[in-house]
């Protein structure tokens, strides 16, 4: 028996089913329950040869109800501390500010989850835009501190905003450092651009030896201005896009597109990874782009 040829209108139809489900999954199951554990092994050309090193990185959860709720971040930090880092970094915008959500999570709560986080040489912080954007009465003074400032180092995490920290591992120093937020503050009516608390000068001159460097920024952006000195930079803002289609993102909060949207990056001679996060911003929805915890093994 031979079948009937589809019509115009039922193809419509399943055009219209198809992306009913499309919809459901990218606003509901891949932001909201799906995980994965995206691991990077890498060479960069200035790190030492022989020092490996696990850095597990978490970037981006956007704590809000429905869509990351307290209880799933929970389980986030049990997953991480089961990737054995020898170091944990946390890459800014931990609260949402979509209006997609529908109730927020204190920030005390947010930062007594992060200070379950376990690993033999810490765990540490910067600030994202949002952390900053999201506080009114930093915004008003233009000027920390936030309430993040308090929150986490109560919390037993190590905030390095325009810091640097000398670190050991297998008998072999190195730095971490973490840069304040390039665009911490809105514009106002009398100033269009944003301005930032990031200041290089006194991070930088807190490396005070040769030693290899690690570079924690929140917005990949900012990496041709900050890359020299360090190694390794790890970035988050991007969320991958949030939507990728066949190894493309069409929308990036990058003005590099899609070369800074996720992944491993090398320029001249420097290396940096951008994290796909956890969370969504502006709306809660993730299609070819799942919710991840990233590992960046040096070796």
């Amino acid at each position: 028996m031979r079948r009937s040829p589809i019509t115009r209108r039922g193809f419509f139809q399943w055009l219209l089913g198809f992306g009913a489900l499309g919809a459901g999954y990218a606003g509901a199951v891949e932001p909201g329950m799906r995980l994965r554990i995206q691991n990077w092994a890498l060479q960069p050309p200035t790190w030492p040869r022989g020092l490996g090193l696990r850095i597990v990185v978490l970037a981006d959860p956007h704590l809000a109800e429905p869509h990351m709720p307290l209880s799933r971040f929970e389980r986030i930090v049990e997953k991480a501390n089961d990737l054995s880092g020898d170091l944990v970094v946390l890459l800014g915008d931990y609260q949402a500010g979509h209006p997609f959500r529908s109730a927020d999570v204190p920030i005390d709560r947010i930062a007594t989850a992060m200070g379950r986080l376990q690993a033999p040489l810490g765990v540490h912080a910067i600030l994202g835009n949002h952390d900053w954007w999201h506080d009114p009465a930093a915004q008003a003074r233009e000027a920390g501190p936030t309430a993040y400032h308090t929150a986490l180092p109560e919390a037993g995490v190590r905030l390095l905003e325009n810091d640097a920290l000398r670190l050991e591992h297998r008998g072999q120093a190195f730095w971490l450092a973490g840069i304040g937020d390039p665009i911490a503050f809105l514009p106002k009516k009398d100033r269009k651009g944003r301005r930032g608390v990031d200041d290089a000068g006194a991070m930088l001159a807190k490396i005070t030896d040769d030693a290899p460097a690690v570079l924690m920024l929140h917005e990949p952006d900012f990496f041709p201005h900050l890359r020299e000195r360090f190694a390794l930079s790890l970035a988050g803002h991007t969320h991958g896009g949030q939507v990728r289609l066949f190894g493309w993102a069409p929308i990036v909060p990058s003005q590099f597109g899609n070369r800074y949207a996720w992944g491993p990056v090398e320029e001249d001679g420097h290396t940096m990874v951008v994290s796909g996060g956890l969370g969504c911003s502006i709306l809660p929805v993730r299609f070819g782009m799942p919710p991840e915890i990233t590992v960046v093994e040096l070796c």
